[in-house]
C-alpha cells in the first residue's frame, strides 16, 4: 500500500514539473528581448504563418472573398516590386476600443504565410542624418500605428518606405527595405514630423525623396470625422523635400476628407481621395492656378494604388447618406473601382455585401490576377480574383 502511494506522489510530482517546463519554454518562444535603443517591443510573430483560405472555421471564405486571417487592422498594402511579398500596415486599435499595438506586415502573396516585419524580436534603428536631420528620435514601438503606405526602388533590390503614423507623433516614419536576399530586411531610418493638428492619412514618393501627404482631419478637434461626414473642408496636401525646411500645406488641395494620395511619374500630377465627398480629385500642377478634375464614386473612396496597366484602384465602403447611416460602419459592403487617370472616369470592379465576414476595406491592390483587400478595422487581409 505504501508503495503504491510512493509511485502515485512521484507519478504527480512529474507531471507537475513537466507543465512548468511547458508554460517557461512557450513564454520564451514568444517574448522578444528588450530594444536597447527604445522601449521593449511588443510580442511579435516569431515565424511566418501560413493562413489558407478555409483553414480556420472563422476563415472561411466569403463567395469569391478569400482570406489571409491574422494581420491586424492591416489598412494599406504594397507590394515589393514584383516580387512575391506585400508589406502591410497595422493600425493600433485605439480607435476601435482594442490594445492591438501598431505593425508592418510581411506577407507572401503566392504561399499566403504572412509575419511580423516591424518591429519584430530586434528592431533596427539607423537614423539617416543626411536625409532626416531633423527626426527628434527613433520610432517609439510601443505608441504608434502604422496607417497609409509608399514604396519606391532607389537601387536594385533597395527600397524607401514611407508610412503615416499615429501615437508618440504625428509623422512620415521612414524605412529601409532590403529586398536583395531570400527575404525583405527593414530597419528605420528616419521620420519628418508634422504638426500635432495634422492626421495623415495617405503619403506618396516624390523622385527627389520628399512625398506628399494628407491631412484627413486635425485630431485635435473632437468633431473631426463628424465633419468629414457632413462634406465640411478638414484638410489639404502637406508636402514636404529634404534640405528644403519643414512639411507645408499646398494651397487649392483643401478637401473634405483627404485620404489616399498618388502622384504622376513626373510629379505634375496629384491624385487625392476625398472621402467626405466620394471623389478622387487630380489636381495639375504643372499649370498655375492648378486645374482640377474629379471622379464621383459610388464609395467613400479610401487608399489609391497604381495597377501594372497604369490606372488607379480604390476601394470603401458603399456610400450612405449620413441620414441613413449615423454612426460608421452601417454594414453597407464595399466595392473596388478602377479609375482612369487621364479620363477620370470611374468604373466598378468588383465587391462585397454587408454579409461579407470583412468590411472596412480601405486598400486595393492589383497582384498578379488578384486583388488584394485591406481593412482598417479587422482581422484579415482579403483576396478577390481579378476580373
Amino acid at each position: 500500500m505504501l508503495r503504491n502511494t510512493l509511485v502515485v506522489v512521484i507519478m504527480i510530482i512529474g507531471m507537475l514539473l513537466l507543465g512548468a517546463c511547458g508554460e517557461s519554454a512557450q513564454e520564451a518562444a514568444v517574448t522578444p528581448p528588450a530594444t536597447p535603443a527604445v522601449a521593449p517591443a511588443p510580442t511579435p510573430a516569431t515565424a511566418p504563418v501560413a493562413t489558407p483560405a478555409g483553414g480556420a472555421a472563422d476563415c472561411v471564405p466569403s463567395g469569391d472573398l478569400q482570406f489571409v486571417c491574422g494581420p491586424q487592422n492591416a489598412e494599406d498594402i504594397v507590394q515589393v516590386g514584383d516580387t512575391e511579398w506585400l508589406i502591410a500596415s497595422g493600425m493600433n486599435g485605439d480607435r476601435w476600443g482594442t490594445d492591438t499595438p501598431g505593425h508592418l506586415y510581411l506577407i507572401n502573396h503566392r504561399t499566403r504565410e504572412w509575419e511580423v516585419l516591424f518591429p519584430a524580436a530586434q528592431p533596427v534603428f539607423e537614423q539617416d542624418m543626411t536625409r532626416f536631420p531633423d527626426c527628434p528620435a527613433p520610432l517609439n514601438i510601443n505608441n504608434f500605428s502604422a496607417h497609409g503606405l509608399a514604396l519606391r526602388e532607389e537601387t536594385q533590390g533597395q527600397y524607401l518606405l514611407y508610412v503615416t503614423s499615429h501615437g508618440d507623433r504625428e509623422a512620415i516614419e521612414a524605412f529601409q527595405i532590403d529586398a536583395g536576399a531570400d527575404k525583405p530586411v527593414i530597419r528605420w531610418i528616419g521620420c519628418v514630423a508634422l504638426p500635432n493638428t495634422v492626421w495623415p492619412n495617405s503619403v506618396a514618393i516624390l523622385n527627389d525623396g520628399g512625398f506628399v501627404t494628407t491631412k484627413f482631419m486635425d485630431p485635435t478637434d473632437a468633431e473631426g470625422f463628424n465633419k468629414v461626414r457632413s462634406q465640411t473642408i478638414t484638410g489639404g496636401v502637406w508636402e514636404w523635400h529634404p534640405g528644403k525646411g519643414e512639411p507645408a500645406e499646398i494651397e487649392g488641395t483643401q478637401l473634405s476628407g483627404p485620404n489616399g494620395i498618388l502622384v504622376s511619374p513626373d510629379d505634375h500630377y496629384l491624385y487625392v481621395a476625398a472621402f467626405g465627398t466620394n471623389e478622387v480629385v487630380r489636381f495639375d500642377r504643372s499649370v498655375t492656378p492648378m486645374a482640377r478634375t474629379a471622379a464621383t464614386l459610388a464609395v467613400t473612396p479610401d487608399n489609391l494604388h497604381w495597377t501594372a496597366e497604369g490606372r488607379i484602384y480604390t476601394t470603401g465602403g458603399d456610400h450612405m447618406p449620413p441620414a441613413e447611416c449615423p454612426k460608421q460602419p452601417c454594414g453597407s459592403g464595399w466595392s473596388v473601382f478602377d479609375i482612369d487617370p487621364e479620363t477620370m472616369t470611374a468604373t466598378r470592379v468588383t465587391g462585397v455585401g454587408a454579409d461579407a465576414a470583412m468590411q472596412g476595406a480601405s486598400s486595393a491592390l492589383k497582384v498578379e490576377g488578384q486583388i488584394w483587400i485591406g481593412t482598417y478595422a479587422g482581422d484579415r487581409v482579403g483576396i478577390l480574383p481579378a476580373p
